[in-house]
């Protein structure tokens, strides 16, 4: 695997850890919806996230992670469409497919 690959599978996992510390244990969709701040930043990982992935696509379109199709599309809303972003996707994103996602980029960087 390239060494950039590597680097960019380390920004993704820094990012999924993030965004788990800024949602700490309790992870509460009314807590989520009321600090701006918070959200923002959640925002943010998800913006470097999918950034990361969609250029380990253009470098090596065979590294297989089940939802990049998805994370990248909704880090392309999150930049371009700031102003539609909806809150529901993205939690239930954080809920359905980042634990899986977090898995499978440990798995690729062992």
């Amino acid at each position: 695997m390239k060494l950039e690959i590597k680097k960019l599978l380390y920004d993704i996992k820094e990012s999924v850890e993030s965004i788990e510390y800024y949602l700490g244990e309790k992870r509460d969709f009314n807590i989520y919806i009321a600090d701006k701040m918070l959200r923002r930043a959640v925002e943010r990982e998800f913006e470097i996230i999918g950034e990361a992935m969609n250029r380990i696509e253009k470098i090596d379109s065979t590294i297989h992670i089940s939802s990049s199709k998805q994370i990248i599309n909704m880090r392309n809303r999150v930049i371009h469409g700031y102003d539609k972003i909806d809150n529901e996707i993205i939690w239930g994103t954080i809920i359905k497919y980042l634990p899986k996602l977090k898995q499978e980029i440990e798995d690729l960087l062992s």
